[in-house]
């Protein structure tokens, strides 16, 4: 049974191709060759940022924006690549009988050499060239090359260019405020408030979905209409490259070939459930606004609800019945829509017959497809043994902001106006009691503020968690267990590029003791202060049920000499460490990437001797500071996890400002797995030095 778990994932690529790519009037593209081989954008985009530090501007600036512009063309050849392999390469029907799925397999290799051939051919190289690692990849998702380009434009005293670059990166970053003051900071400059602000990344439908919103709201129908339905048809073109470029490579790393015949069935379904879910989840990729954390579940539908009343206004009464039918697809139990077609089929001439207008094509082929894919999805996700859980694409949360969403000739008072909503699951309110004022454990530590004094929730700052000795201890530690960009993959400067950030685990400095590289107590320290802050979070808030670690790290930001003049940005920007803030909407999204499972979190400081590296809450806009603390030796500050509690830290401007950061969950599934490894060496260490041989070392962090 499990040989033909594949078969039904390729049907989607087996459909007509109009309902496959979209509307049948997609344009075609066509094949251009360029000179010279295609520079991997990785490579340039290392260049531009090391000139940047080494303080030649220029030779940045040209490198960055090179990277960019072969960004662009990679991702542009593999679309057209793919459209026109599987254009000359159609896939065979699948068959019955002995060797059936054989033709089928045929054509797919011939799409894949197709594929290959046309990469090598337009790329001027292997394709091999151009894989990029997963932290590249995510910079150019977030725009971090457009923080680097504004930056060196200013240092150039390109004003106009630097403030495109700074509005394109601010665009995907909404929390980083300081890239909003920079902006102002620039307009100012040039004396020029209405500066155009220019998003170089911008997506053409929502570009001309935005003109359509605009004339709408104007009463300029017919301009709304041109512009709405200009959109539609960029949506649908860039759909198909959004599914096209979801094709390609896939490791099948828990496969072994031994001419085992079901692994290599597993194998090809895993390769296009991975496809599939890619292609599926389209519809969020292009209704995400950049710099929205959540996507706008209701966006395409919206397109036809501007449509339908706008064709009403200019007395086309076919396509606003058209329309209206079409966004009921996505919102069936809309009352108002519903009440518009009934009251667009009274507006027909008598000749039409109200029933013989259908939804619109475009849209009816995109939502069946789309539940199609939903269905196989499901059938495979049985097969294959894994879960997949469905999200609703079609959420009505919101809809337009106007008082003309039912036609004129039917009650208007009842219509329920709405906000454009995000259509994300909201952090949920925490649903364990709130207490706080609990014990603090230990002698000679000193209460400071609690939440009320922090303006805030579940807030407390406590003082003398640590000895000046100590402090002095963990520093030492530090200078010689820390790594750069430890916890982010290596990156030097993963928040900001105008500091070095270093990091260390538990287990790394038990383990560098145990190596004797460092002084054995002092990286025990390390894991027992850790330790003592986890008792003390878990008695203040007065937590019913045991607190475990979620991640410890200690983590050192160093300020870079020339790079602090007119500085602005955030050592670290604000966020919640549960869930995606939204400082548009004032939410916080309590879904992946986000942890969850983070409930407390901790900061235990180390030192004073910096300058700057202010610890700050803010209200959710991500703006207005609620509260401001500076860190000194033995100073902590703990607050709970969610959106209740977004924070940040202001730029270390000289210096080297150092802390343990602690994250703490109440499900043991989520225990740090490096702290129960660190639990076992330190059981080792007891035993070793007291002669016992079992020992509970951690009671309360044990299952």
């Amino acid at each position: 049974m499990r040989e033909r778990i594949w078969a039904p994932l390729l049907l989607p690529l087996l459909l007509p191709p109009p309902l496959w790519g979209g509307p049948p009037d997609s344009p075609r593209w066509e094949l251009e060759l360029e000179p010279g081989p295609l520079q991997p954008f990785d490579l340039l985009y290392a260049s531009g940022a090391a000139a940047y530090y080494s303080g030649d501007y220029r030779q940045a600036v040209r490198d960055l924006e090179a990277a960019l512009r072969s960004h662009r063309r990679l991702r542009e050849i593999r679309t057209r690549c793919a459209r026109h392999c599987a254009a000359r390469h159609p896939l065979a029907p699948l068959g019955e009988g002995p060797g059936a799925e054989l033709p089928l397999f045929r054509s797919l290799l011939g799409r894949a050499r197709c594929y290959r051939s046309c990469e090598t051919q337009h790329l001027g190289g292997p394709a091999s060239r151009h894989r990029v690692s997963e932290d590249v990849r995510s910079d150019f998702q977030r725009r971090v090359p457009y923080n680097y380009l504004q930056r060196a434009y200013i240092k150039l005293d390109q004003l106009e260019k630097a403030v495109e670059a700074a509005h394109t990166f601010f665009v995907a970053n909404p929390e980083h405020m300081e890239m909003q003051q920079n902006i102002e900071n620039y307009r100012a400059t040039a004396g020029v408030e209405a500066l155009q602000l220019v998003d170089r990344e911008a997506k053409p439908h929502l570009e001309s979905y935005n003109a359509g919103v605009k004339h709408y709201e104007a009463d300029d129908f017919e301009l709304a209409i041109r512009h709405f339905e200009q959109a539609l048809r960029e949506y649908f073109v860039e759909d198909i490259e959004c599914r096209t470029l979801c094709e390609g490579p896939q490791r099948f790393e828990e496969y072994e070939y031994l001419g085992y015949k079901a692994g290599l069935y597993e194998a090809i379904a895993d390769h296009y459930m991975q496809v599939l879910v890619c292609q599926h989840e389209c519809v969020r990729e292009l209704a995400t606004r950049p710099g929205r954390l959540s996507p706008i579940e209701n966006f395409l539908p919206l397109h036809y609800d501007y449509l339908q009343f706008a064709y009403y206004r200019v007395g086309e009464y076919v396509k606003a019945l058209e329309c209206a039918k079409a966004y009921l697809l996505c919102h069936p139990d809309d009352e108002d829509v519903l009440d518009n077609v009934d009251y667009y089929e009274s507006l027909l001439d008598d000749s039409i017959d109200p029933a013989s207008i259908e939804a619109r094509e475009d849209l009816t082929m995109f939502v069946k497809r789309h539940k199609l894919e939903s269905e196989l999805i499901k059938s495979a996700a049985e097969g294959l043994g894994f879960s997949y859980t469905e999200p609703n694409y079609w959420i009505r949360y919101g809809g337009r902001q106007d008082e003309n969403r039912v036609p004129s000739g039917v009650n208007v008072e009842g219509a329920e106006v709405h906000g454009l909503s995000m259509g994300k699951k909201l952090s949920p309110k925490i649903d364990r009691d709130l207490r706080e004022g609990g014990p603090l454990l230990y002698e000679n530590i000193t209460f400071v503020y609690n939440s009320e004094q922090l303006n805030g929730t579940q807030r407390v700052l406590l003082d003398n968690v640590l000895s000046e000795e100590q402090c002095r201890e963990l520093h030492s530690v530090a200078s010689g267990i820390m790594l750069v960009g430890d916890g982010y993959r290596g990156k030097t400067s993963p928040h900001t590029p105008n500091e070095k950030f270093e990091g260390a685990t538990v287990l790394k400095a038990l383990k560098s003791g145990y190596e004797g590289r460092v002084p054995l107590k002092s990286a025990r320290l390390f894991y027992d202060i850790s330790e003592k802050a986890r008792r003390i979070v878990e008695s203040y808030f007065m937590l019913n049920s045991t607190l475990y670690f979620s991640y410890t790290h200690m983590v050192c930001r160093t300020a870079l000499s020339g790079q602090q003049d007119r500085r602005n940005d955030l050592s670290h920007p604000i966020h919640a460490d549960n869930c995606l803030l939204d400082p548009e909407a004032n939410e916080c999204w309590k879904e992946p990437p986000a942890y969850t499972f983070r409930d407390y979190s901790a900061l235990l400081y180390m030192n004073d001797d910096f300058e700057g590296g202010e610890f700050i809450f803010t209200e959710m806009d991500a703006k207005t500071v609620t509260a401001s603390i500076k860190p000194k030796c033995g100073r902590m500050i703990s607050f709970s996890s969610g959106g209740e509690n977004p924070h940040g830290v202001k730029a270390v401007t000289k210096g080297k400002r150092c802390a343990v950061a602690l994250w703490f969950t109440l499900d043991p599934l989520y225990r740090e797995l490096e702290r129960i490894q660190a639990d076992e060496v330190i059981a080792i260490l007891d035993q070793e030095q007291q002669g016992k041989h079992e020992l509970n070392i951690n009671p309360k962090d044990e299952l």
